[in-house]
């Protein structure tokens, strides 16, 4: 019988490298040339040893030469589980990416002390006795833990408002929801992989899990973590037993011992929009692998996102939603005068003012506000034409109103700054961002502390004392027993953006604030009417998805279709986008980007991704191996690469 060879994926971004190569097994590396191991291994065709990990080990092919041998097996622990490696092959293959490139999100860096220790102590599965899991709070009827038992699909609303989860933790009622339904997985022994947008989000979920599991079956992935850090709880996750791993977008692809549930929360959220080639979403990766492996899934939200709507309108997806008893108390408000002058400078109708005064005599009121720092964006004084850098004629913007202005793009300070339309040389605020709010409403209602919560200032938490506190889009704290009020500013400004999603992202941005609110808190929308308040008022979320999503299909719009842009050169890209199957009237393009770079926007049905993503891979790879430098000197200058990225949601928002 002839021995085994070992199948290896090569750690390359090149295209052309994106398979299995064969080799050698020697004798002395018998034992531990194992599928899922680290290995070197030669790579003629660069001339030098290459880092990779063996796939499979299978018999010979019908290559009859010498094949080379691996060069070292760099460690025996197997960190590519088969149903990780299928999940990479898929999502690479449906975004035309490379399977490498996957495998690097899924599998971190080597910690070599921590792997000592991992080897030292063993396989031990720390499996304590676990009791029958609760009853979600809110889905009574047993809908949620009949779905995770079943492996069945659900897109589910969230609950709105806070919970007390024991030592001093209040969390958002979504993290108890998300915690109990991975309690309800590990209770049937298997295991959950629990996916949030950022910190903020799996701080609240894993307060929620201590209150229901064990802290040694939960895990945490998370790119905040030091390398040592996220290696041990990657490791962690390779032993047997259920565990409930948490972590941000790359968590989807976490080995996992019989998994049982895979849970997405807010997936509308652009922080599960993955930066890296081939930019696999999370929740496309969550729907791949439960394909795969027939977990439950659990898209869990406070508004649907249209890609999620989608899916329930096809039937992939069923739904549950709260009973009308437990919905927050939204109030839209026009944007009419304040009969306070501090109120009105603050940007603050009437009615609004009024409930936030109220409310600051029991606790602390949330106000929420587009943008961080003093004044988002300047103009001149003299024509009102926006600032623009001398540099780089990005905008200019303030961070207080002593600071100096500088470029939101590259940072240029702007000093002896001029305006190039006029010639003029002073500057008039255009907009309130968070410091600036916090400055006008400190002077409305003197007396009561004020917290700014932004990107720059990360606050977790806020006690129940009476506080104002500013907070921009995402970045709002916790408020023991929730806001007594809460205020949503700058809502015309906002969805008066121009962007495919502006409707969708804020209304997400708007529930997600208003389920902070305690109870039948007021919850005033200012200055914004029409179907996003209405949808906001009635928390019908949902209602709102459904129409936009049919108003993207008349369109042509994604999610209704799916999109790939193609970039590079007007060559390339017309050689490219010709050999996609379809109509070409699905074209959209192409732009000229500047330093020889243009764009073309493919749109095609889902049920064609496929074939398109084929015919796309194939000239990545041809483009890729073409662009060797001819032997003339005077002709060495380099091609642009060939660019492709499915499911591309940057053409279709605002600069």
């Amino acid at each position: 019988m002839p021995a085994l060879v070992a199948r290896v994926l090569i750690d390359s971004p090149l295209p052309q490298l994106d398979r299995l190569f064969d080799y050698g097994i020697p004798a002395s590396m018998a034992e531990t040339a194992l599928p899922g191991v680290r290995v070197r291994v030669p790579l003629r065709s660069a001339g030098r040893i290459a880092d990779g990990i063996i796939v499979e080990l299978a018999p010979p092919g019908d290559y009859t030469g010498a094949l080379s041998e691996l060069d070292e097996v760099v460690s025996p622990i197997p960190v590519l589980t088969t149903e990780v490696w299928t999940l990479a092959r898929r999502a690479s293959e449906r975004a035309a990416g490379t399977a490498s490139d996957i495998v690097r999100l899924a599998v971190p860096n080597r910690q070599v002390r921590v792997e000592k220790a991992y080897l030292a102590a063993g396989d031990r599965a720390l499996i304590p006795d676990l009791p029958r899991a609760a009853p979600i709070a809110g889905y009574l009827d047993g809908a949620l833990e009949g779905a995770i038992a079943s492996g069945g699909r659900l897109a589910v609303d969230a609950l709105p408002g806070v919970v007390d989860v024991g030592n001093e933790s209040w969390v958002g009622r979504w993290a108890v929801t998300m915690a109990a339904a991975a309690a309800s997985s590990l209770s049937a022994g298997k295991s959950a992989i629990l996916a949030v947008p950022d910190y903020r989000d799996q701080q609240q979920l894993e307060a929620a899990l201590a209150a229901v599991l064990p802290p040694e079956l939960v895990v945490h992935l998370d790119a905040r973590q030091s390398n040592p850090d996220r290696y041990r709880g990657f490791l962690r996750c390779l032993s047997s037993g259920p565990l409930a791993i948490v972590g941000n977008r790359s968590v989807v692809y976490a080995p996992a011992d019989n998994l049982g549930l895979i849970a997405v929360f807010d997936d509308g959220d652009p922080l599960h929009s993955e930066p890296l080639s081939p930019y696999v979403h999370t929740r496309d990766a969550a729907l791949l692998r439960q394909e795969q492996q027939g977990a439950a899934l659990i898209f869990l939200g406070h508004a649907r996102s249209t890609e999620v709507e989608r899916l329930v309108e096809i039937g992939w997806l069923g739904t549950l939603s709260p009973t009308p008893a437990v919905l927050p108390k939204v109030i839209p408000t026009a944007q009419q005068q304040s009969s306070d002058r501090l109120a009105a400078q603050a940007r603050i109708p009437s009615s609004a003012w009024r409930e936030a005064r109220a409310a600051l005599e029991h606790g602390p009121v949330l106000v929420q506000v587009a943008r961080p720092g003093y004044a988002p964006r300047l103009a001149c004084a003299d024509c009102r034409q926006s600032a623009r850098c001398q540099v780089c004629e990005g905008p200019l913007g303030q961070k207080t109103s002593r600071s100096v202005p500088a470029c939101a793009w590259c940072g240029a300070l702007a000093v002896r700054w001029k305006c190039s339309n006029c010639e003029g040389e002073k500057l008039r605020v255009i907009g309130s961002g968070a410091t600036r709010t916090a400055e006008d409403l400190g002077r409305a209602f003197p007396g009561v502390r004020v917290i700014i919560a932004d990107g720059e200032r990360q606050i977790m938490h806020v006690g129940p004392e009476p506080a104002l506190v500013i907070a921009t889009r995402g970045a709002e704290p916790i408020a023991d027993g929730g806001y007594r009020a809460v205020l949503l500013l700058d809502g015309e400004s906002l969805v008066a953006r121009e962007s495919l999603r502006v409707g969708e992202d804020c209304l997400r941005t708007w529930s997600n604030a208003a389920a902070l609110a305690a109870h039948r808190a007021p919850i005033m929308l200012v200055g914004v009417g029409g179907a996003l308040a209405s949808a906001l008022a009635t928390w019908r979320q949902a209602d709102y998805a459904r129409s936009e999503l049919a108003d993207r299909r008349q369109l042509r719009f994604p999610p209704a279709v799916r999109v790939a842009t193609v970039t590079g050169s007007l060559e390339a890209v017309a050689h490219a986008v010709a050999a996609v199957p379809g109509e070409p009237s699905d074209l959209l393009g192409p732009v000229d980007l500047g330093d020889g770079l243009v764009r073309t926007i493919v749109r095609f049905d889902y049920a064609s991704g496929a074939d398109v993503a084929s015919a796309l891979r194939a000239e990545l790879v041809r483009n890729a191996t073409g662009r060797r430098r001819p032997p003339k000197a005077q002709d060495r200058t380099p091609r642009p690469t060939l660019r492709v990225r499915f499911d591309d949601s940057e053409p279709f928002l605002d600069s």
